[in-house]
């Protein structure tokens, strides 16, 4: 695949992509003039509130599926077969580098949720409470995307970034598409504690 650009990653929510890691900077930034004055306080408290809502979710998400994933959780929902984006960047790194990682993270979880919402409005549409925290995560996950696109066309006019997403659950079983949310949904539990850890220093204010 070639670059897809920011405004194309935002409408492809629910369809797969595979691409390898690619950065633009040019002069062609779209919306550099859009950030909000308060870009990185509201980037901060996206991450934060995705981070201490992830536990519940997932958990609820267990509920929701029932036997035997609740009784078989550590088998059925490892996620070491399926392909989530590579996290290697630490409070160290340069912060360029954690906003493209964290950009490559949320585009991918914002695809995913896309997946796992329209799966569970099929398989479980009487369980609001779940379909609802399905649908605040999306949408906090959309804004941290388009603030996260905000702030590396402002700070290193970088416009593009090439996004590979995860498999589509559209024709499989039941069973399967259960056990891949629950999948997604444990690695998220997991990544998204060690992305605020690293994201929120570098968002401090000067």
């Amino acid at each position: 695949t070639g670059v897809v650009p920011f405004v194309a990653l935002l409408l492809l929510q629910r369809r797969p992509v595979a691409g390898r890691a690619l950065l633009v900077t040019g002069s062609g930034c779209p919306g550099h003039g859009l950030c909000r004055s308060n870009v990185q306080e509201q980037t901060r408290r996206q991450v934060a509130v995705l981070n201490a809502t992830a536990q519940e979710l997932f958990s609820l998400y267990l509920k929701c599926q029932g036997e035997p994933f609740s009784s078989e959780t550590d088998k059925l929902c490892n996620p070491a077969g399926i392909f989530f984006p590579a996290f290697r960047v630490n409070r160290t790194s340069e912060r360029k580098e954690v906003m493209v990682a964290m950009y490559k993270l949320f585009a991918f979880l914002n695809a995913s949720l896309g997946n796992i919402t329209r799966d569970q409005e099929e398989l479980n549409p009487t369980a609001k409470e779940l379909l609802e925290r399905l649908h605040n995560t999306t949408k906090t996950t959309r804004g941290l995307i388009s603030n996260l696109t905000c702030l590396l066309c402002k700070n290193y006019n970088i416009f593009q970034v090439d996004v590979r997403y995860g498999d589509s659950s559209r024709g499989k079983s039941a069973f399967k598409k259960k056990q891949q949310g629950c999948q997604v949904l444990r690695k998220y539990v997991q990544v998204i504690g060690q992305a605020a850890r690293v994201l929120l220093p570098h968002l401090s204010p000067s």
